[in-house]
């Protein structure tokens, strides 16, 4: 079986493996798109659960600082309550005063006690106006939370139509990928595999574009460009190390 690999690869030309190097190039290079499609579109919808969750975490936290504030409105009433019950007791023992000394306590404690439901009342009116402050930010965010949810629901949406859809086409380029392999002869797939893994664009074999590698755009000589032109042999770019083709076998228009 591995005899017959061999033989076919050796009765292709040079120019026969670099053609089908640049389909094979072609191929993977829509599965790297399939799968960029796919990759980021996982993310989005993370980050949307992130922020729902996030949001979520937030109202909870505003419902139970209003909670709290109110506990402490109630607690500041309460206090104001005692003062007046006070203030009260206070007046009826003005009438039974003996001396000034007892008249001037009781005054003083009238007055404290007075003070007390004013500060006790400017807690409340505080307390009033965060909480109004905070029903605000509620209700913004669960307005955002609405909008979040929506965009969420269609991402979701989006994401299963193209999983469902791309996973058909993938597993056809791959077949397809898989067919062409044993028009390469084992060493310079391995040397294209290699490169794919390293370059950063995932490109291997590139075809030379005005006069440059269309990889590194690096200037490529004339004599090195007759070369490629020949198909005689696999040439590589002394810069970046990809395969170098000539457009003309790469299937486009020279461009000058």
């Amino acid at each position: 079986m591995a005899t017959d690999k061999t033989k076919k690869e050796q009765s292709l030309t040079v120019e026969q493996r670099l053609k089908a190097l640049y389909e094979l190039q072609t191929i993977l290079t829509e599965i790297d798109r399939i799968k960029t499609i796919r990759g980021e579109l996982p993310l989005e919808v993370k980050d949307l659960e992130d922020n729902i969750e996030g949001l979520h975490t937030r109202i909870e936290k505003y419902q139970n600082e209003i909670e709290e504030l109110r506990r402490n409105s109630v607690a500041e009433g309460e206090k104001i309550n005692e003062a007046q019950a006070k203030i009260v007791r206070y007046k009826e023992q003005l009438d039974n005063v003996r001396n000034n000394r007892e008249f001037d306590l009781l005054s003083k404690e009238i007055e404290f006690q007075s003070l007390e439901i004013e500060l006790c009342q400017k807690h409340i009116n505080e307390y009033a106006r965060v909480i109004d402050n905070k029903s605000r930010e509620i209700a913004a965010t669960e307005e955002t939370l609405v909008d979040r949810n929506h965009i969420l629901q269609e991402k979701k949406t989006e994401l299963e139509e193209i999983v469902s859809e791309t996973r058909q086409d993938e597993e056809r380029l791959r077949e397809q990928a898989k067919a062409l392999e044993p028009s390469i002869d084992a060493r310079t797939l391995a040397a294209f595999k290699r490169i794919r893994k390293n370059a950063r664009n995932g490109l291997g074999v590139v075809y030379v574009q005005r006069n440059a590698c269309g990889g590194c755009f690096n200037r490529i000589p004339a004599q090195k460009q007759m070369e490629i032109k020949m198909h005689k042999k696999i040439i590589v770019c002394e810069y970046c190390g990809r395969i170098m083709i000539d457009s003309e076998l790469a299937g486009v228009q020279e461009q000058i």
